[in-house]
């Protein structure tokens, strides 16, 4: 698994969202490396690490902690966002004695709907030949319905080849482990918790985190606190990056030892 890790102090390990690569949460890693050894990694299908045929959030989790022993590391704070929360949520409930404490981005513990399809849709419709730029890329998928937004994050996704382009992520593989990415489907029995300093942030404008799901959050995750972060959608850490860094930080300093 590709991963960057610099720093030194009490491990962070930092873990993007669906489509994302590690430069995600890399202005949290600068405002964290003042005082702790920052990892910042590619899942596994994204970025430059490896292509799975199929992933789910048990088999990720266990990646992630394969590194944290590749790195001789035996607990680390862990900060998460979208599909990386619940990949953070899965360590901590599956291998909670390598968790110092959770931090987690604007997403639940609960199974969703899709919601991604118009992504999907727009990506997989792309033809890559001789004429592709990223500019006739961007309005390829503004066409297809897709926010400008969202449609430059994505073409961060494409690299140059010899011929053209291509993506770097493998969109076979997230296509066929989007069911088990939504989900949320783990091999442990209705009362496993993680009873250790759980901090959910969730954007006051997004639809990912609502009153519906904080049942499920607290009985997970019994030592939880929530914050939200008024003015933000789903990718509150982008929109207010000062805001979200600090409140990152302050719960870990409070969570050291």
């Amino acid at each position: 698994m590709h991963y960057v890790s610099d720093g030194h102090g009490e491990p962070v390990l930092l873990i993007h969202g669906l489509f994302g690569n590690l430069d995600n949460l890399k202005n949290l890693g600068s405002v964290l490396i003042h005082n702790h050894q920052v990892i910042r990694v590619d899942v596994p299908n994204h970025g430059l690490s490896e292509h799975w045929d199929d992933m789910d959030y048990p088999t990720l989790a266990n990646a992630m902690v394969q590194l944290l022993d590749q790195l001789n590391l035996t607990a680390t704070h862990v900060v998460g966002h979208s599909m990386g929360g619940k990949i953070a949520m899965a360590i901590a409930l599956l291998h909670p004695t390598r968790v110092k404490s959770l931090v987690v981005a604007d997403i639940a513990p609960v199974a969703y709907e899709p919601r991604h399809q118009t992504v999907f849709a727009g990506l997989t419709s792309l033809v890559f030949d001789e004429n592709t730029s990223r500019k006739s890329a961007l309005t390829h998928l503004v066409s297809s319905g897709i926010d400008e937004g969202t449609a430059q994050f994505l073409l961060k996704n494409l690299q140059r080849t010899e011929s053209g382009f291509e993506w770097k992520m493998n969109l076979d593989g997230l296509i066929n482990a989007y069911e088990r990415i939504i989900g949320w489907d783990l091999p442990i029995s209705a009362d496993v918790h993680f009873n250790k300093p759980t901090l959910f942030i969730r954007g006051g404008d997004s639809n990912y985190v609502t009153a519906e799901h904080r049942d499920e959050i607290v009985r997970q995750f019994p030592q939880v606190t929530a914050k939200t972060l008024n003015g933000t959608g789903h990718w509150l850490h982008a929109q207010k990056p000062e805001m979200f860094n600090r409140i990152v930080a302050e719960f870990i300093e409070q969570n050291q030892g």
